[in-house]
């Protein structure tokens, strides 16, 4: 079987800078997604190395399936990012506007904080 969970972990942190550099360019939606999908990618290469099969976009649900205790900040990192896999892709989100229009610095701060913090402690998990 081949192992890809370095390949996983490497999209992870490139997505993370994507986030970033969306950040700066005020493509705030994006950077929220694609900090989303940097902690997504992330847990995924975790399980992957752990050798457990793993499907679907929760992060949350990908962070409580992992067989060590994980802190409630972490948790709650997890819960906020979720909210931003569909919100900032699709008009029909909102009542109304493009998604542009509802997110800004504080949330994709916000979203690349704990994305940043997710993929620090799949790191340190991982090595």
């Amino acid at each position: 079987m081949v192992r890809r969970a370095g390949d996983w972990f490497a999209q992870a942190a490139h997505d993370l800078e994507l986030a970033e550099l969306a950040a700066r360019h005020g493509r705030h939606e994006w950077a929220c997604f694609a900090a989303q999908q940097a902690a997504e990618k992330a847990l995924k290469a975790f399980h992957l190395q752990l050798g457990q099969a793993v499907w679907g976009h929760a992060v949350t649900r990908l962070l409580e399936e992992l067989p060590l205790a994980v802190p409630e900040e972490l948790r709650d990192a997890a819960r906020r990012l979720d909210a931003y896999y569909i919100a900032p892709r699709y008009p029909d989100a909102f009542p109304e506007g493009p998604p542009a229009r509802y997110f800004g610095p504080q949330q994709s701060e916000e979203a690349i904080r704990h994305a940043r913090a997710l993929l620090d402690f799949v790191r340190a998990a991982m090595a």
